[in-house]
């Protein structure tokens, strides 16, 4: 007889590099998100100023995440952006959905992650980190659960990440299709209230109403380096 669990991952075509069962106790110390955002959101590609796109699909993706983490720990968990560049538009999904914050022109991006852990009195292993370049690997070694986006154009890349032992699930989509929404299907499936999560959304209950006016609370801060130094924007 096929197991329930057995029944969701077949649904995603993604390669698991870590053993379902082990996937899911990492998942289980999870407390908070992190997202690249060029090549996750998107495919990378750039307008003259600069700016990557977001699809309201994946933007919907991050909120049942959230939700689907508030249905199990009766917590909004905290969620920021991580990006070695300055972009309008994670900037205006983060107002938007109000993420907790955006890290930008990080190019070490483990500094970034340990001063997200002290600012929310984490640690990287209760932080799960959705990536998909070189430029994420030293915040994705120390991460709890990795999530690196897949493209056919670098199977050297995958290669060696996976070598490294930095990725636990690599999804099918690319970021140009939706890579995000994948991965937070997974998540909340693999956390078993996934029908319950989309019922409340789908429904508007008083549940979901009150994890949302909890997650529209905080206002995100931006941060970059100054020096040497992560220091938060005032005027971004």
């Amino acid at each position: 007889m096929i197991t329930g669990q057995q029944q969701i991952l077949s649904h995603f075509k993604g390669k698991f590099l870590t053993e379902p069962a082990l996937f899911l106790q990492k998942l289980g110390r999870i407390k908070a998100y992190l997202f690249d955002w060029d090549g996750v959101f998107n495919d990378g590609f750039k307008d003259a100023n600069g700016s990557s796109p977001y699809s309201e699909i994946d933007a919907m993706g991050t909120n049942l995440l959230r939700y689907n983490h508030y249905l199990r720990q009766d917590e909004v968990p905290a969620v920021a952006i991580l990006s070695g560049e300055k972009n309008a538009a994670g900037f205006a999904l983060a107002r938007r959905e109000h993420f907790d914050g955006v890290y930008f022109k990080i190019m070490h991006k483990a500094d970034a992650l340990m001063h997200f852990c002290k600012r929310y009195s984490l640690q990287p292993q209760e932080v799960a980190f959705v990536f998909d370049d070189v430029l994420d690997f030293s915040a994705a070694a120390l991460c709890g659960l990795r999530i690196m986006v897949s493209r056919p154009c670098n199977p050297l890349l995958i290669d060696f990440a996976v070598e490294k032992g930095f990725v636990d699930y690599l999804t099918s989509a690319d970021g140009g299709h939706h890579a995000i929404r994948e991965t937070s299907e997974l998540l909340c499936a693999l956390r078993g209230n996934y029908k319950e999560t989309i019922d409340n959304r789908m429904q508007f209950t008083d549940h979901y109403q009150h994890y949302l006016k909890i997650r529209n609370q905080p206002d995100p801060f931006f941060c970059t380096m100054v020096d040497a130094v992560i220091t938060e924007q005032a005027n971004i």
